[in-house]
């Protein structure tokens, strides 16, 4: 079956657009939550960042990954390959991840949904929601990919504005999805969903 990838930047409501899926009975697995997860549970990963580390305490980790660009590419090179693997095995077909072309996840689905708001309602959003300042939500956006970059390589993109039919436009993505999967996949399908 065909694999789909959901993303989009801090602030873009992927998971809102998420949670609408689950309520369709549409499974979605969270690489996000999987790592936390994975990161409590997988004692060979709790070995590897004990290694790294020297604790596998969440504040030590945090205050290790937010010391510099590359302890955040070792913690990632140890964590990623352990989601990879982990999806792989769920069987789930929907993957949310809000680096999933950085962290290289990409390449394990076949088509990718990218979720988009526009910048000023993104960085308000992210304020309300975890009660941080402007300027670390801006710390926060410049540290991922730009939404123009992954909106480049997404093949669908759903804009979550708070005005645009949200459902509206995942009948949409489904239906081409469902096209796309009796021609085997190989059919590569595109839309432009704002109306």
């Amino acid at each position: 079956m065909m694999k789909v990838g959901i993303t989009g930047g801090i602030g873009s409501g992927k998971s809102y657009v998420c949670e609408r899926l689950k309520s369709r009975g549409i499974s979605v697995y969270d690489c996000d939550q999987a790592a936390k997860r994975l990161m409590r549970t997988n004692t060979e990963l709790q070995e590897q960042i004990r290694t790294l580390v020297g604790s596998t305490e969440k504040a030590d980790i945090s205050r290790f990954l937010l010391a510099s660009e590359s302890n955040q590419q070792a913690i990632n090179a140890i964590v990623h390959p352990a989601v990879f693997r982990d999806f792989e095995e769920s069987g789930i077909e929907w993957m949310e991840s809000a680096i999933l072309f950085e962290s290289g996840i990409s390449r394990l689905v076949d088509r990718v949904v990218v979720v988009t708001a526009p910048y000023e309602v993104r960085i308000q959003r992210v304020i309300q929601r975890d009660g941080i300042s402007r300027e670390q939500v801006l710390q926060w956006m410049r540290r991922q990919w730009s939404q123009e970059e992954i909106r480049q390589r997404a093949d669908f993109e759903i804009v979550n504005d708070g005005t645009t039919d949200i459902d509206a436009q995942l009948d949409s993505v489904l239906h081409s999805l469902a096209a796309a999967n009796s021609h085997d996949g190989c059919h590569h399908v595109s839309m432009d969903s704002k109306q």
